[in-house]
């Protein structure tokens, strides 16, 4: 290998090692950010904790409350609860650190959207959770709590019962980015407004199948899952028609 080659490898090299470097960077910040958002809510664990159960044991039989069936629970699961939650505060800020990173790359075009959508798409993940928790909680606690059988007293354990709600926080939070997903796929090229139309029928009836799964077994739970859902997916082709797809032209 001439010298001129060992130069060119140096010199390709040396942007590589620079972006690791970077990356490695916006993740510590992104850690720190929740280290130091995690810290003081700490201190009000057991409160949170007290807060979320509130769906559920406001129905819980007169004497039932929530145990706790492992020995460190009563300390790791409030402990879960607030890191989870100090992430969740953190994401606009870990959002930003990704941009950083990746917006040199974009092209003008692509920072024009990518900013609205960005910023969109947190605000819908945090009002499905916000959703989740004041119109679905209290109807699935409480079809669950009056279907038990009789001489089965409910009690929850406090671990179970805050994997459950991360889970629908987590599959509400992600379906409210339909209209999203939807502005994505047009703007990349992978589908248009008509195709989208097209496949109405279809949507609908993978948002009531969703709702059914996500639910308890009544129509009135379902609708408010589903309803919301397929609202979602006709603002996305509403917003869609205003989204150009990319065009290779595009300059930086």
């Amino acid at each position: 290998m001439t010298r001129l080659d060992q130069e060119h490898d140096t010199e390709q090299g040396q942007p590589l090692v620079e972006h690791l470097i970077e990356l490695r960077s916006r993740i510590l910040r992104s850690l720190a950010a929740v280290v130091l958002i995690f810290l003081p809510l700490f201190f009000f664990a057991n409160e949170f904790y007290v807060l979320l159960s509130e769906p559920l044991r406001v129905y819980l039989p007169e004497g039932a409350t929530m145990i706790a069936t492992e020995v460190a629970s009563p300390f790791l699961t409030p402990f879960k609860l607030t890191l989870v939650l100090a992430i969740f505060i953190a994401i606009p800020y870990i959002l930003h650190q990704i941009w950083a990173f990746i917006a040199p790359g974009l092209y003008a075009n692509e920072k024009r959207i990518a900013i609205p959508l960005l910023i969109t798409s947190v605000l819908l993940f945090y009002l499905g959770i916000v959703f989740a928790f004041f119109v679905v909680f209290p109807l699935i606690f409480s079809f669950f709590t009056s279907v038990a059988p009789e001489g089965v007293t409910v009690m929850t354990d406090i671990n179970r019962y805050l994997d459950f709600v991360l889970k629908l926080f987590f599959a509400f939070g992600i379906a409210f980015e339909i209209p999203i997903a939807a502005m994505l796929m047009v703007w990349s090229g992978l589908t248009t407004v008509e195709n989208l139309r097209r496949k109405r029928p279809y949507v609908i009836v993978g948002c009531f199948v969703v709702g059914m799964l996500l639910t308890p077994p009544d129509i009135i739970s379902q609708l408010l899952l589903a309803f919301p859902m397929w609202v979602l997916f006709e603002a996305g082709i509403v917003f869609s028609t205003l989204i150009k797809p990319t065009e290779e032209e595009a300059t930086p």
